[in-house]
């Protein structure tokens, strides 16, 4: 009977770092996705990119400053290895979503139903979650 008990365990524990791993993976693919073709969209001044920071009151270099730092903070979240660099990347996606939200109601811009806030704030709960679900060969 003992047998039995400790079987369930054992399968339990190893179906827990994978399902961890998953989720892992999902939700930096998704964040990846998000930042880097945002990064992208911001470097070659893409439809849309322009309007924004007219809104928001920018500068257009602003789009170089912001598209080059999440295209390399994208390549630092999914490079493995450097660890330190990781923290950084996700500090900076996180302090950069949630500022982006913060600009947007700050000059009333909500959009069609407050897109321009939600969406930059759905990046920064991917960016913690990512960080929290994150590999321990990935921790500092």
């Amino acid at each position: 009977m003992s047998t039995m008990i400790g079987a369930e365990a054992t399968a339990k524990l190893e179906i827990q770092p994978r399902g961890k791993a998953i989720a892992y993976w999902v939700t930096t693919a998704l964040l990846a996705f998000s930042v880097g073709s945002g990064g992208i969209g911001e470097l070659s001044h893409q439809w849309g990119t322009l309007g924004t920071v007219e809104i928001l009151g920018y500068p257009v270099y602003f789009l170089t400053i912001l598209g080059i730092w999440k295209v390399l903070g994208t390549i630092a979240i999914l490079v493995p290895g450097i660890p330190r660099l990781k923290e950084w990347a996700y500090a900076g996606i996180f302090f950069g979503m949630t500022g982006a939200a913060a600009s947007h109601a700050f000059v009333g811009d909500y959009g069609a139903y407050a897109y321009h806030i939600f969406s930059p704030l759905i990046c920064a709960i991917l960016a913690l979650t990512s960080w929290v679900l994150r590999p321990k060969s990935r921790i500092l």
